[in-house]
């Protein structure tokens, strides 16, 4: 098989799809590989690190698409990307399609095959291919709200972790899964006074059982979070249903009780993000005000931190790659129901009923796609 790695064109993206190891991997097991030149370098990986891998530099993305029989990437294709993708070509990268009737549009148009990071699965009910940039992401969100909590980016003036004789920053966590976890951490880590909140009680017992004093924890109620939101610095959404669009936890209507400066980090943009007035920005211009409510709502936060996270996501990727570049996606998702989960598109059809809901669009079940 021909897989291709196109240099990612979102703006901030300095991601790459493939690490020189990944490339080197499938060159080993008979595949070829073709790399866009520089797609690696906002990554710290040079093209000579790929031709010592054994794949081969492309200059221009156009005959990557048009030649390769598989398209890894990060982000979810872009307009002029979606244009390129043909029948019968496997696209394999985030997609994140429930808050995106565009780009799904455009993909089903295509004729291609489409399976989502996101959407695939493990044994333990996990995310394997988004909890390295959930985790990435988690980490990141106390340090850029740290940042918009200064008074010069619109913030309330607040150190997290205080000094002595002046306390610490209030942080609430939206949600208990591996973004919130990582959030709280180092949240808690900065000093700053920090509360999660999840509707799972077993998850709240595991928060309170291996982290308990580093954090407080707290069942997830419009009423409790009501309550929070007049006393908090900052508030971070962290609430994933996977593959859906995330709910709006907090209205705008509520922003009268709050702090003026205090700050919402969105880390559930991607999915359409959790709080009613978040909207899409960029490393380039991250933060706007809304009611005197500071909004750090950027897309790709792992972006910012690109080598780690590249090869984060490569280290949890490539098993997947393989075997679908090994078997065929076809068969390598009737042998992997758990790869199979991430299949969103084939041919013209949605095969994930989550987007099916969120944009109206009729459903086929994947299984029965593997079958036909």
């Amino acid at each position: 098989m021909k897989i291709g790695c196109p240099t990612e064109i979102k703006p901030q993206e300095f991601r790459v799809g493939m690490t020189p190891n990944a490339a080197r991997e499938a060159v080993n097991h008979g595949h070829d590989v073709i790399i866009q030149a520089g797609a690696g370098a906002g990554a710290g990986f040079t093209d000579e690190d790929y031709i010592a891998a054994g794949a081969a530099i492309i200059d221009t993305a156009e005959e990557i698409f048009a030649t390769a029989d598989m398209i890894v990437k990060v982000k979810e294709p872009q307009a002029v990307e979606r244009k390129m993708l043909r029948e019968g070509q496997l696209l394999f990268t985030y997609l994140h399609l429930a808050p995106d009737p565009d780009q799904t549009h455009d993909l089903l148009a295509s004729g291609c095959t489409a399976i989502a990071y996101e959407t695939v699965t493990d044994d333990r009910g996990g995310l394997p291919l988004l909890a390295p940039m959930s985790e990435v992401a988690g980490r990141l969100a106390p340090q850029v709200g740290a940042y918009t909590l200064q008074k010069a980016n619109g913030g309330r003036g607040v150190l997290m972790g205080g000094v002595p004789g002046v306390g610490p920053a209030k942080v609430v966590v939206i949600g208990g899964g591996v973004v919130g976890t990582h959030a709280a951490k180092i949240a808690a880590g900065m000093g700053a006074q920090v509360t999660v909140l999840d509707r799972s009680l077993p998850r709240l017992r595991y928060l309170d059982d291996v982290f308990g004093g580093q954090f407080s924890t707290g069942y997830s109620s419009a009423g409790l979070l009501g309550e929070l939101l007049s006393e908090v610095d900052m508030v971070i959404g962290a609430v994933l249903i996977p593959g859906a669009e995330a709910p709006k936890l907090v209205r705008r209507a509520q922003f009268a009780t709050m702090k003026p400066g205090a700050v919402l980090v969105d880390v559930a943009i991607d999915q359409g993000g959790c709080f009613e007035t978040s909207k899409v920005t960029t490393h380039a211009d991250p933060i706007y005000d809304v009611d005197g409510i500071m909004h750090y709502c950027v897309a790709n936060m792992p972006g910012a931190v690109a080598r780690t996270s590249t090869i984060a996501l490569g280290n949890a990727t490539m098993p997947f790659m393989l075997a679908l570049a090994n078997k065929g996606w076809k068969q390598a998702c009737a042998d992997d129901a758990h790869l199979l989960n991430g299949l969103n598109v084939h041919a013209g059809q949605l095969t994930y009923y989550a987007v099916g809901k969120a944009l109206g669009i009729d459903v086929i079940s994947p299984q029965m796609v593997v079958k036909g």
